[in-house]
C-alpha cells in the first residue's frame, strides 16, 4: 500500500473509531450547515464538489472552498453558480407574452402543431394576488395550461441551457412538445434545470415552444419559466480534489479529500446539545479543516472560502451589500439585504431577507474579502490579493498556512437574525439574546472560546448516540438516527416568550409553513423527550398559551399558531380535532413519565379537562375529519384515531393519579378501558384490524398505539399488537410498509412507531431495514423525506421535516422501562 492510500486508510479508520459505530449511508443529502429553517444548507450530490450547495427547498445556497497546493488549486466544496445570460426571461426580469387557458384542452396541447389561437393572451407569470409584481396576471383557478414562444439566437453552440422555473404546487413542463419538468405535488423557486438529451437538441435559432400545466391546491398559486444560457468563459474553479469518504454522525459531518500530494479532512459542526440551550441557540456553526502531506515534503498552501449572497436574500432580484468586520480579534466577511424588512413575509418555500450573514475566523492567517465571486477567484488562483467592494454579490475568507507538511483550523458561520419570531404581535429576540444583552461578535468569540471543548463534546456524543442506538435497534437503525438528529432539530427556532416561557417552535417544512403544529409536535416529540423534555414543553407552551388567553376557544386543541415566522393565531385552513387534541394530552403523559411528575400538566388542567372530555364524548367513532395524515383527505371511523383518543384519556387518567385526583382517575381509565374493549371488537378483522370500522377487508397501521406499550398504560389487548404485527410483515414492500391499503405510500416516522411494537429487535430491524435502504437508494437527493413509496425508491413529497425526531421512539422505549 502506497504513503498515500495509507493515510486515507489511517484516516477513515480513526474517524470511525472515534464514533464507535460507523455510518455507511449515503444520505439522500448531507448537512453541511444547520442553524434553523432558514439558515440550513446542503449537500445535495455525492462528492461535495459536484453541486451547489442548497438550502433544504432545493434553492442554491452556495458555500465554495478550494485549497491551493504549491499553485494548484483543488475545489473541494462546491461548484460555481453558472453565470447564465437570459435567452427568455422570467417574470423576475420582465414580463413576457403567451397564450393560456383555464379550461381544459385537448391531449396534444403542448405540441408546437396545437392551434392555440382560441386562447387569451398574457404577460407572464401567472398568480395569486398575493405573488405580485411576479404574478403579472391574476391565475385563481384550479389549473391553467400556458404556451410561450421564444425566439432563440442562430448563434446558439453547444452552450448549457437552462429551463428557469417557478411552481406552486404541481407543474409538468414541455420544451418543444419534450416533457422535461413533472413535480408532483410540490412547490419550487427559482428552479435551474440543465437541458439535455432531445430536449436540449430540439432546440433551435428561430421560434420554440415552451407549455406548462400547473395546478394550484390551496393557498398560493404561481407559474413562472424562461431559457438561460450558462457564459462558460466565467469558470475558474474547474479543477477539484477526489473525494475519498463522507460519513454523516449525529453532530458532525466528516469528509476526507486528495488534494494532490496533500490530504485534507473537512468537518462541519452543528454543537447543538439538546441539554444546553445557550448553546443550542448560539447562531455559530464550524466547518474545520486538517491538511496533512502524503509525500512526507512541505507544501505552500492556501484556502479559499466564498459565500453567495443567496444566503441573506429570498430571491435573486432583492439588492444586499456586504462587508468586511475585525472587531475584537473576530475578522469576518458579511452580507445583509438593503431592504431589512424584518419579519415582513411568512410561508413555507421562503428564506430569511433580513439580519446579517457571518463567514469568521479568529486566525491571523485569515483575510476576509466581499467581491464579485468572479474576480475574487480569478484573484486567488492567480495568487493576487482579493480586493474588497461593497456593493457586491459574495463574501468569504483567505486563509495562508505557508509552506507547512500539516495544517489545522477552522472557520465560523454564523446569522444575526434580529427578532427571529413574531409571537401574538410580538417581535421576539433569539433564545441567546433573549435579554437583549448580547451580539454576534459576542457570540462569534464565546463560539470560538469554547472550540476546542465543544468539539470534543461533539465527537464525544456522536459516539455515545450511535452506541445507544445500535445497541437497540442495529447498525442502519443507528444510520438513520445520526440522519434524523440535525434535520429535525434544524427545522425549530429558540425562543422565550413574553410570558417568560420557553419556546421550541417547529416550522412545518415543505407541507404548508405552520408554525408549531401540534401534529408535527407529536411524531417529532420522541427525540426531544429522550435528551431534554423541557423542550417537549417548549413545543407545546404556546398551544396552551393560545387557548388559556382567551385566543382559541373552540373545546378542541389548536392546529398551529400561524405560519412561520408569523405566530399569530391558527393559519391553516382545516381543525384536526381529536387528532391535535389526543397528542397533547398522550406527550402530557409521556412527559410526566420522563420527568416522573405531573408538575407540567397541573400548570394547563383546566384545558387539559375540556380537551379530555371532548375525547369522551367524541373519539371512540370519529365523525368525518382530517387526522395527521391529511394529505390521506377526511375520512370517518378512523380506527387508528379512535386509539389516539383512547389513549389520550387513558393519559389523562395517568396525569390525575399522578396529581392525586384517584375519582377522576378512576372515571377516566375505566371510560379508556370500555373504549378499547369496544374497539377491538368494531375494529376485528380476523388476523387483523380494520383501517375504518365501517370497511372489512382493509388495514391500517396502528402506529398511535405505541404508546400503551411505552407508557405502560394497557388499556388494550396484548392481542392486538401481536395479530397486527406478523400482519404488517406480510404487507411490505421493497422500501417500507405502506401506511394502510388504500395507497403504497407509507410515512418513515410511522413506520418506526410501528416497528417499536414489534416484540423483539429482531423483528423491529425487519421493518427498518426497508427503509434504510429506500434513503440509501432514492434518486430523489433531498434531506430526508418522510412520505415515500414503498414500491419504490421515490418520495411522494415532504423533506427536511422534524418528524424524523420521531425515529428516536425506539431509544425512548429504553429509557421508559428503566
Amino acid at each position: 500500500m502506497n504513503n498515500k492510500l495509507l493515510y486515507f486508510y489511517l484516516t477513515a479508520t480513526a474517524l470511525l473509531a472515534a464514533n464507535s459505530v460507523s455510518a455507511e449511508l449515503r444520505a439522500p443529502a448531507v448537512p453541511l450547515v444547520t442553524l434553523d429553517p432558514y439558515s440550513s444548507c446542503w449537500s445535495m450530490a455525492d462528492n461535495l464538489y459536484d453541486d451547489v450547495t442548497r438550502h433544504w427547498t432545493g434553492t442554491e445556497f452556495p458555500l465554495i472552498g478550494v485549497v491551493s497546493v504549491d499553485g494548484h488549486e483543488y475545489r473541494f466544496m462546491g461548484r460555481e453558480v453558472p453565470v447564465l445570460l437570459p435567452l427568455a426571461p422570467t417574470a423576475n426580469a420582465e414580463a413576457w407574452l403567451a397564450q393560456y387557458t383555464t379550461s381544459e384542452p385537448s391531449v396534444d396541447w403542448f405540441e408546437p402543431s396545437f392551434d392555440a389561437s382560441s386562447w387569451k393572451t398574457a404577460s407572464g407569470g401567472f398568480g395569486s394576488a398575493s405573488e405580485k409584481p411576479l404574478a403579472k396576471t391574476l391565475w385563481n383557478t384550479d389549473e391553467i395550461w400556458v404556451r410561450r414562444e421564444v425566439t432563440l439566437p442562430s448563434k446558439l453552440g453547444d452552450k448549457p441551457i437552462y429551463l428557469n422555473y417557478s411552481h406552486d404546487d404541481d407543474a409538468i413542463i414541455y420544451i418543444n412538445g419534450i416533457k422535461v419538468v413533472d413535480t408532483g405535488n410540490e412547490w419550487h423557486k427559482g428552479v435551474r434545470l440543465l437541458l439535455s438529451g432531445e430536449a436540449r437538441k430540439s432546440l433551435r435559432p428561430g421560434k420554440n415552444l415552451i407549455a406548462a400545466w400547473c395546478r394550484d391546491r390551496g393557498g398560493v398559486a404561481f407559474l413562472d419559466f424562461g431559457l438561460e444560457i450558462e457564459d462558460t468563459a466565467s469558470r475558474q474553479l474547474a479543477g477539484t480534489a477526489r473525494q475519498m469518504s463522507c460519513t454523516v454522525f449525529p453532530m458532525n459531518t466528516d469528509y476526507t479529500f486528495e488534494c494532490g500530494p496533500v490530504a485534507l479532512n473537512l468537518s462541519f459542526t452543528a454543537p447543538v446539545f439538546l441539554d444546553n440551550l445557550d448553546l443550542l441557540s448560539r447562531p455559530v456553526n464550524y466547518i474545520s479543516y486538517k491538511l496533512a502531506s502524503t509525500d512526507g515534503k512541505s507544501h505552500d498552501v492556501s484556502l479559499y472560502f466564498e459565500a453567495g449572497r443567496e444566503w441573506c436574500i429570498d430571491d435573486m432580484s432583492q439588492k444586499s451589500v456586504a462587508s468586511v468586520v475585525d472587531i475584537d480579534g473576530v475578522v469576518a466577511a458579511t452580507m445583509s439585504s438593503v431592504d431589512q424588512n424584518v419579519l415582513g413575509k411568512s410561508g413555507d418555500g421562503i428564506r430569511i431577507d433580513w439580519g446579517t450573514f457571518y463567514m469568521a475566523s479568529v486566525s491571523d492567517k485569515c483575510k476576509a474579502w466581499t467581491a464579485d465571486p468572479k474576480s475574487a477567484r480569478k484573484s486567488f488562483v492567480s495568487h493576487a490579493k482579493v480586493k474588497s467592494v461593497p456593493d457586491v454579490l459574495g463574501a468569504g475568507l483567505v486563509i495562508s498556512e505557508g509552506k507547512c507538511k500539516n495544517a489545522s483550523g477552522y472557520i465560523m458561520i454564523a446569522y444575526d437574525d434580529i427578532n427571529p419570531i413574531q409571537y401574538f404581535n410580538q417581535n421576539l429576540r433569539p433564545y441567546w439574546n433573549r435579554e437583549g444583552n448580547s451580539d454576534i461578535i459576542a457570540q462569534l468569540k464565546l463560539a470560538a472560546d469554547d472550540y476546542d471543548g465543544v468539539m470534543k463534546a461533539t465527537r464525544e456524543f456522536d459516539r455515545g448516540l450511535m452506541s445507544d442506538a445500535c445497541a437497540v435497534g442495529g447498525e442502519e437503525y443507528a444510520e438513520l438516527c445520526a440522519l434524523a438528529y440535525r434535520q429535525s432539530i434544524a427545522a425549530h427556532k429558540l425562543v422565550e416568550s413574553p410570558q417568560g416561557d420557553l419556546l421550541w417552535l417547529s416550522k412545518e417544512n415543505f407541507s404548508n409553513g405552520s408554525i408549531g403544529t401540534v401534529d408535527i409536535t407529536y411524531p417529532s416529540s420522541p427525540l426531544y423527550l429522550f435528551y431534554n423534555p423541557e423542550l417537549v414543553k417548549g413545543m407545546m407552551n404556546h398551544i396552551f398559551y393560545y387557548s388559556e388567553s382567551g385566543r382559541w376557544t373552540k373545546p378542541f386543541a389548536a392546529h398551529d399558531v400561524g405560519t412561520y415566522p408569523l405566530a399569530n393565531g391558527q393559519t391553516y385552513n382545516g381543525d384536526m380535532p381529536i387528532e391535535e387534541s389526543g397528542n397533547i394530552l398522550i406527550l402530557c403523559g409521556a412527559l410526566a413519565a420522563v420527568e416522573g411528575n405531573a408538575n407540567y400538566a397541573e400548570k394547563h388542567w383546566n384545558v387539559l379537562s375540556t380537551w379530555a372530555d371532548y375525547l369522551t364524548q367524541n373519539g371512540l367513532d370519529p365523525e368525518n375529519q382530517l387526522c395527521t395524515d391529511d394529505f390521506a383527505g377526511h375520512f370517518a371511523h378512523n380506527a387508528n384515531l379512535s386509539i389516539k383518543a383512547i389513549l389520550g384519556i387513558a393519559s389523562y387518567a395517568r396525569l390525575a393519579e399522578m396529581l392525586g385526583k384517584k375519582s377522576v382517575a378512576e372515571k377516566y381509565f375505566a371510560k379508556a378501558r370500555e373504549m378499547a374493549a369496544e374497539w377491538e371488537k368494531i375494529a376485528d378483522d380476523g388476523d387483523h384490524y380494520r383501517l375504518t370500522f365501517d370497511k372489512p377487508g382493509t388495514w391500517s397501521q396502528k402506529y398511535n398505539l405505541v404508546w400503551d406499550k411505552l407508557l405502560g398504560y394497557n388499556i388494550f389487548s396484548l392481542e392486538i399488537m401481536s395479530k397486527e404485527i406478523p400482519y404488517y410483515l406480510s404487507k411490505q414492500n421493497e422500501y417500507g410498509l405502506p401506511l394502510d391499503n388504500r395507497e403504497t405510500y407509507s410515512k418513515t416516522d410511522w413506520i418506526m412507531w410501528t416497528a417499536t411494537m414489534a416484540p423483539d429487535k429482531a423483528t423491529f430491524m425487519e421493518f427498518i431495514s426497508p427503509v434504510h435502504r429506500f434513503m440509501n437508494e432514492t434518486p430523489q437527493r433531498v434531506p430526508m423525506s418522510d412520505w415515500i413509496f414503498t414500491d419504490r425508491a421515490d418520495k411522494k413529497g415532504f423533506q427536511a421535516r422534524s418528524v424524523v425526531g420521531g425515529y428516536y421512539i425506539k431509544m425512548l422505549e429504553k429509557k421508559l422501562k428503566r
